[in-house]
């Protein structure tokens, strides 16, 4: 299960671009909440706390609770616009949910046990992840932080793919939903020295191979 986190929010009447300048002058970044059939509500939080909790990796797929009238709102994050160059949020985007109604979002994927696979540890070869986040489906309950993969076993040019993460009960990924594409999300290949050795070793092994035979001369 994810954690949840909370933001505060300041209600804001006035929108626009003009508007939304000013706010972030003042420190402050715009905020729209939206879905759940409502109204779309506006809103400014704190610039530097929004850093804060970007920069923490569970942020980006838990539920994130905020005051609406008073009352409690369970949201996701779905949208955030940054500067071109600096370290400033433009504005931020979190969808409602619903406890009863399934939610689509990306979580991170944290792989164990590459350093510990024969093939990196007994073979030399490299560990590549080849995905980092995948999408999945689910109740607002079985949200979880992160999904665990576990590649201890993986050995040299072998691949662990969408169908090998164990998913936690009531958790859908959507890439396998209709018979969806059973892609590679992480492998283990031979390293470039390695490689090199090997293909060294070919080659001279054809050369030899190539050598034509040379017939000894008798004595007369």
């Amino acid at each position: 299960m994810s954690t949840n986190f909370s933001i505060e929010l300041e209600p804001r009447e006035e929108i626009g671009s003009s508007h939304s300048r000013r706010l972030r002058r003042q420190g402050r970044v715009p905020v729209v909440v939206y879905g759940a059939n409502k109204k779309n509500a506006y809103y400014s939080a704190d610039h530097n706390s929004m850093i804060h909790n970007l920069e923490v990796e569970a942020f980006h797929s838990a539920i994130i609770d905020v005051k609406e009238n008073g009352k409690k709102q369970g949201t996701i994050l779905r949208e955030v616009q940054m500067h071109a160059y600096k370290t400033q949020i433009l504005h931020v985007d979190l969808l409602r949910v619903r406890a009863s109604e399934q939610i689509t979002l990306r979580v991170p994927l944290h792989f164990e046990g590459d350093e510990m696979a024969p093939g990196t540890k007994v073979q030399g070869g490299i560990f590549t992840r080849l995905v980092t986040d995948v999408e999945i489906q689910c109740l607002p309950k079985d949200l979880p932080e992160y999904l665990t993969v576990d590649v201890s076993e993986l050995e040299m040019n072998q691949a662990v793919h969408l169908s090998d993460v164990q998913l936690p009960e009531g958790v859908e990924m959507t890439a396998m939903l209709h018979e969806g594409d059973d892609f590679a999300i992480a492998s283990i290949s031979p390293s470039r020295i390695s490689a090199e050795i090997e293909e060294e070793d070919e080659v001279d092994e054809e050369e030899i191979l190539a050598e034509p035979e040379v017939e000894e001369e008798s004595d007369q």
